[in-house]
């Protein structure tokens, strides 16, 4: 046996208490020597640290501490760490190196690491963490180059023939299919996605299986909504989504599920499509016994379908911090795997003798293993539910091999697992959240494991001491979870629940006990036919949850956060990781670097853009404090919704509209739109300049279908053009022009800043700030910092030419070139 312990606290550890009795232990060296009495871990390191020599320095200090973490075997422990940190950089690099080029440098980095791991020393420790975030970069880097999604370059209206997936439901009298493209017409898409979403109206008569053929209009995945927020083309590209999009009218059954068309397809899609139809049944099973949004929620914890519940319903949840339990995530994985492993092995204890002749630990593992199984597989396989399942498997395996099922080193396991399968997912909110909570509470619950118990506790106070450890266990658990996924919902959502530790206070007591065992218990009962009591069983505590979220929701709603600092997060996070992992006083390194971060976050300038665009040119907005005023009168949700967060605004100022101010259309001889005669440019610039004279100073003046207009705060004139025909008189009076048509010219003649539809393609959103040091005092930020990003590498194809432009400029020359300089 290796002899871990520092060499100058040797002699302390020879030198046991008088009032304890030594245990004898013999080394391979044929010697004996005394130690500590069985304690708790905690008490055997404060016995360690009061009988060693303490070291007269500080690094000396610092490297016992770190050889009394290597003795528990924690710097395995940052190993996921390092490879996630690894994996994100590559991932945000805006020209990241090639597979071949990390991949050999991972190599070397490997047979430096071998090398150098019998030497101790900070020269090992640096390049064991080099080794740990080139194997990230590589593993993100062979995800990427396996990943072949073809993302649609732009928006298209076309005819479609695909096979069903699968379906889920969208709304009322809605579906959202997700189709195996097969072919195009009318046009013939030259770079079709193979599989997208397409939501469809009244279509409930096409099921999984079934090929169907339709008008659509498809889009690419969106982009950023502001700089540095979510990215959705990154998350499509590596779920293998190519493009969104919804059926004009019901799409037509060409062959149905069971038609002579299924001969090609191949046995795992059958399989597939077989598990799609059987989540379904039970979706419908669940929501036809549960009326209201009670049953949607409740098909949502088994099926994963969220989109039938009501977005007041949604939004009650997330304003009361409850919104996680709708994602099947290790929450609810944990609570049915726990309530059939505690109830089975209740169940087999009962038989007389059984506990005695059989491992009944194991054999009620064993049924809860089937059972997340099962699980997975009908919750339709989400990233959240398959992360969450690889989590409970390697510590339902631990029962198994008489390992601690709960233990960090667990947690570090399974999450090697999942960076080494998905990559891609380290740099979303669910696998962050999900393993900062799990992280936080592990290590939460050794530490309350290892406490001292005060004894002597006076008799008959057993239940109360139960309640109170139940009520003790509950606050502390919705504590260290809400304070440990608080900064990801900041850097991720822009907003935290004002009381978020109230509602799971609250609704987990009902959740663990009430509507998880009971949505078990269904599950298992439903073949039979049995299902109908517990189900119901199940709503109750479901509506108690909703009362719960409501009220809460009432009492406030989201605290926004604005966009933090990217140094700000990372240290944070980074702090938070290190603060869980170590036991020594080490851990108060990470303490001070969350503080360092926090400090950085509030010391931040919160400076706002002045006129903020969307990628698709159909939405501006002037932003002037807390208010925007944007040039719709209920702008998208989806996008405007995620602006709120980001810049804080808690206000909104919907468009004037100026009917009377409308330019008379022009006599044609055709009824085709996109031959129409142009206005007269002088009577297009009369109108222009009574919308910019008589409207209201930050508000848009519109006339519906042709333009809007007003004059920012900065005094710059901001024009938003629907009619292509009225660019040309907005060049000669606006400072700024936003469009949604792909034009001829990229630049205006009068020097304006044109954003149309070609621009936007490559730069996504734009914030444009107010800079007296920028030429004409704009500053520009796009949403994209270049396009060779292979999710976002469509943006530079042009259909006309078969061909991606290699030559097109960055997004930063795209955008010097626009303003004219």
């Amino acid at each position: 046996m290796t002899d871990v312990r520092p060499p100058w606290a040797d002699r302390a550890l020879h030198e046991p208490r008088s009032e304890e009795r030594p245990l004898v232990v013999s080394s391979p060296a044929n010697r004996s020597f005394p130690r500590f009495p069985q304690l708790s871990m905690r008490a055997q390191g404060r016995r360690i640290a009061a009988l060693r020599l303490r070291p007269s320095t500080w690094p000396d200090r610092c490297r016992a501490a770190w050889e009394e973490e290597a003795a528990f075997g924690h710097p395995f422990l940052f190993l996921p760490l390092l490879i996630a940190l690894g994996a994100l950089l590559w991932f945000s690099a805006r020209d990241p190196p090639g597979l071949v080029n990390v991949a050999v440098l991972a190599c070397v980095f490997c047979m430096a690491s071998g090398v150098l791991l019998s030497r101790p020393g900070w020269v090992r420790l640096v390049v064991l963490m080099a080794t740990g975030l080139l194997l990230g970069a590589t593993s993100a880097a062979f995800e990427t180059a396996r990943t072949a999604t073809v993302m649609l370059d732009s928006p298209v209206t076309t005819t479609m023939t695909g096979r069903i997936l699968s379906r889920e439901i969208a709304g009322r009298n809605a579906y959202r299919y997700i189709v195996a493209l097969q072919r195009t017409e009318a046009p013939t898409l030259r770079r079709p996605p193979t599989t997208l979403t397409l939501v469809v109206r009244n279509g409930g008569a096409a099921k999984v299986g079934d090929v169907i053929k339709g008008r659509a209009r498809l889009s690419p995945p969106s982009g950023p909504a502001l700089a540095g927020l979510n990215d959705f083309g990154f998350d499509s590209f590596f779920k293998g989504i190519g493009a969104v999009g919804y059926a004009y009218g019901k799409p037509q059954v060409v062959a149905d599920a069971g038609g002579r068309e299924t001969g090609n397809v191949s046995l795992i899609d059958r399989g597939w499509a077989g598990l799609a139809v059987w989540r379904e049944a039970i979706g419908i099973r669940i929501r036809t016994t549960i009326p209201g949004d009670a049953g949607a929620i409740a098909a949502a914890l088994v099926t994963a379908e969220e989109r039938a519940i009501s977005r007041d319903s949604i939004t009650a949840l997330r304003n009361s911090g409850l919104g996680h339990v709708l994602a099947i995530s290790g929450l609810n994985m944990v609570l049915a795997a726990g309530t059939l492993l505690v109830g089975l092995r209740t169940g087999l204890s009962l038989v007389p003798g059984l506990a005695h002749r059989a491992p009944i630990k194991k054999i009620a593992a064993a049924g809860a293993l089937l059972m997340v199984c099962f699980y997975i597989l009908i919750s339709g396989g989400a990233v959240s539910a398959v992360r969450s399942w690889i989590m409970i498997v390697i510590m339902l395996v631990a029962v198994f091999f008489d390992r601690p099922s709960i233990s960090l080193r667990n947690v570090a396991i399974a999450a090697l697992v999942i960076l080494s399968v998905d990559p891609s997912a380290v740099s979303g909110p669910g696998f962050q959240m999900s393993f900062a909570a799990t992280l936080a509470l592990v290590a939460g619950y050794a530490r309350w494991r290892e406490r001292e118990v005060p004894t002597g506790r006076r008799e008959g106070n057993e239940m109360l001491a139960g309640i109170r450890g139940f009520l003790a266990g509950l606050f502390l658990s919705s504590l260290i979870g809400g304070v440990s996924t608080m900064i990801y919902s900041a850097a991720h959502f822009n907003q935290l629940p004002a009381y978020g530790l109230l509602g799971n206070m609250l609704a987990m007591p009902v959740i663990g006990i009430v509507v998880m065992p009971a949505g078990l218990i269904a599950m298992l009962l439903m073949p039979l036919g049995l299902d109908t009591l517990p189900l119901i069983v199940m709503g109750y505590g479901l509506e108690v949850m909703l009362a719960v979220a409501r009220f809460v929701s009432s009492l406030g709603g989201q605290i926004m956060t604005g966009r933090l600092p990217h140094a700000a997060f990372a240290l944070i996070a980074i702090g938070g990781v290190v603060l869980c992992l170590l036991r020594t006083r080490l851990a108060l390194a990470g303490l001070g670097l969350a503080i360092l971060g926090l400090c950085i976050a509030i010391a931040a300038p919160s400076e706002r853009p002045a006129v903020v665009i969307a990628e698709d040119g159909r939405l501006a907005a002037i932003i002037d404090g807390t208010a925007g005023a944007s040039n719709r009168t209920r702008p998208p949700a989806f996008i405007y919704g995620q602006w709120t967060r980001a810049l804080r605004l808690d206000r909104h100022d919907a468009p004037t509209a100026r009917i009377d101010l409308a330019l008379p259309e022009p006599p044609s001889p055709t009824t085709d739109r996109r031959n129409r005669p142009a206005f007269e440019p002088s009577a297009a610039r009369a109108v222009l300049s009574r919308l910019i004279g008589e409207g209201e100073k930050g508000r848009f003046t519109c006339v519906p279908e042709q333009w809007c207009a007003t004059t920012s705060r900065q005094g710059w004139v901001v024009v938003t053009v629907e009619d292509r025909r009225l660019v040309g008189a907005a060049c000669d009076l606006a400072d700024l022009v936003v469009t949604s048509a792909s034009l001829a010219f990229p630049t205006c003649r009068s020097g304006a800043f044109l954003a149309g539809a070609r621009m936007l393609r490559k730069t996504g959103a734009l914030e444009i700030y107010a800079d007296s040091s920028a030429p004409d005092g704009r500053r520009i930020v796009p949403a994209m910092d270049g396009l060779s990003r292979p999710w976002q590498r469509h943006r530079a194809y042009d259909w006309r030419l078969d061909s991606f432009l290699d030559d097109a400029p960055a997004s930063g020359e795209a955008l010097e070139s626009a303003v004219g300089e």
